[in-house]
């Protein structure tokens, strides 16, 4: 998920006949996208051509793809559109091909974000048309839509998400349940095509309209799920594949959600609290993990009795935990947790622009966009529960258990509850048929955590895992000399490790460097 962050699905291609594009020799896209005996698809998807404009202050080309509502019946209700963008190989006679990319969440924006893999790693924008896109329901495609800011926000921050009296778990149950009939109202007949399987189509269509026979593909969080479903769909169109940050997705969506509380509790507890302990000096929040934590319960429970107003945003212990569990993501941004942990408790020793800054901040946990899109995906990729007094049982114990995260399970769990539909997924990832893909996964990753990521890895024949030490999503283009060789070495020269391996995490930002 992405404050919680940042999370996609599976079935056997040919089981499944899945639809493939005719050969059109009119275009050269739609000779790339044939396939022997499938359905053919429309040419006016098939012969579009891409009107390439600069876009992202001059760093990318830009255009926009006209894709089917549903890839199974094209034709059928409105046309959608999909912004795809690309920054072209550095070196073209060096060029060894296209690395598709995509976006996490499921509701993050893809469009930009070749620009910034292609300044981080001269090496790929050397060797690779590297290419992006917002994916269906995302951004500046086609957008789904569902509840506005106000909502989405109180459905995150009402009440305290820790309290489990009937009267409060009643209030959320219904919040959901209203954020649901908000998306049917807004995006009823649109819902049903904002999926993960429908996504791997489009970009198939965007491989095809680019000439390409093949990609390559890197994908962080939600976008291992995309990739992992592209490959096996459409397996003879892979190249080299790195996934970083892995959900998992040889299972369901409700077994991956549900493992996070667990996740995000151990990276605060084994990770962050310790870190802020040995910084004591520095942040005054006690000397020991334990007494660290009991500081952050103190201040967390304070705000529940008595929200704060920063900068005229209202701060209440919701809005803290979402914070904490957004910002332990990364181990280089532990300091700033620090601080806010300070500012909310000491907010006039604060100066204004610092207070007005976390204030914007805090303010919305979760986009209304965001929100819209990450639950059209994960309500119906894969079968939910839909037995509400399930979820009031399961999330009182997770948190319980896990109070940082498992808290907040009811919340997503009962939107899912009440979503109008879900899917046996299409899809099942095996490997099978695939050349080697890479995977890349630290060992304290909050929201796609290990454990999800050894299953997938396992259950994914002739995957590679590389792991990481410490708690960082998204270990690729962190700084990390031995991640960033194994996933260069593998993309543009084709080293493949014959076996797992291991790299050492980035070390803990040192608070006194530099006095």
């Amino acid at each position: 998920m992405h404050l919680f962050k940042k999370p996609a699905r599976w079935a056997t291609a040919a089981a499944c006949g899945l639809l493939a594009l005719a050969a059109l020799p009119a275009s050269p896209a739609s000779a790339a996208v044939a396939k022997g005996g499938a359905p053919a698809v429309p040419a006016r998807y098939a012969q579009q051509r891409l009107d390439w404009q600069p876009c992202q202050s001059g760093a990318l080309e830009c255009a926009s793809m006209t894709v089917p509502r549903d890839w199974y019946h094209p034709g059928t209700g409105a046309d959608l559109t999909v912004a795809v963008s690309r920054h072209r190989a550095a070196d073209p006679a060096a060029r060894r091909g296209v690395l598709m990319m995509a976006a996490g969440g499921p509701g993050a924006s893809g469009l930009g974000r070749p620009a910034g893999l292609s300044a981080y790693s001269p090496k790929l924008a050397a060797a690779y048309d590297v290419v992006g896109f917002d994916q269906r329901g995302v951004g500046a495609s086609t957008q789904v839509v569902c509840s506005d800011q106000e909502a989405v926000d109180a459905l995150f921050t009402s009440g305290d998400l820790r309290d489990r009296s009937p009267r409060a778990v009643d209030a959320t149950v219904d919040r959901a349940r209203n954020f649901v009939r908000d998306c049917e109202r807004r995006s009823g007949d649109l819902l049903p095509y904002i999926t993960t399987d429908q996504a791997v189509h489009d970009m198939d269509l965007f491989r095809a309209l680019l000439g390409e026979s093949k990609v390559s593909y890197y994908g962080p969080s939600y976008a291992t799920f995309l990739g992992a479903y592209y490959a096996t769909e459409f397996p003879s169109r892979v190249d080299r594949v790195v996934l970083d940050s892995n959900i998992g997705f040889t299972g369901s969506w409700q077994q991956f959600l549900t493992g996070q509380p667990m996740s995000f509790q151990r990276r605060f507890e084994q990770d962050f609290l310790p870190w802020l302990a040995a910084n004591d000096a520095t942040y005054h929040r006690g000397r020991t993990p334990e007494e660290a934590k009991a500081s952050y319960e103190r201040l967390r429970s304070a705000l529940g009795e008595r929200p704060l107003d920063l900068e005229g945003t209202t701060v209440t212990s919701n809005h803290l935990d979402a914070a904490a569990t957004s910002i332990i993501y990364s181990g280089d941004r532990f300091p700033d947790l620090a601080m806010l942990l300070d500012v909310l408790e000491h907010p006039q020793a604060a100066p204004p622009a610092a207070r007005k800054a976390l204030a914007e901040k805090l303010k919305h946990p979760l986009g209304a966009q965001f929100a819209a899109d990450f639950f059209s995906v994960i309500c119906q990729d894969t079968p939910w529960n839909h037995d509400s007094a399930y979820w009031v049982r399961r999330s009182a114990a997770d948190g319980a258990a896990y109070p940082m995260a498992g808290a907040r399970e009811l919340t997503f769990a009962s939107v899912c509850a009440a979503w109008p539909r879900s899917q046996a997924p299409r899809v099942r990832v095996t490997g099978r048929g695939l050349p080697p893909i890479l995977m890349l996964n630290s060992r304290h990753d909050p929201a796609t955590y290990y454990e999800g990521a050894l299953r997938a890895h396992r259950e994914t024949a002739g995957s590679r895992l590389i792991t990481v030490g410490g708690g960082d999503h998204g270990v690729y283009q962190s700084h990390n000399a031995c991640v960033d060789a194994y996933v260069e070495g593998f993309l543009v020269d084709g080293r493949m490790p014959t076996e797992d391996a291991s790299c050492e995490g980035r070390p803990l930002p040192d608070p006194t460097a530099g006095r």
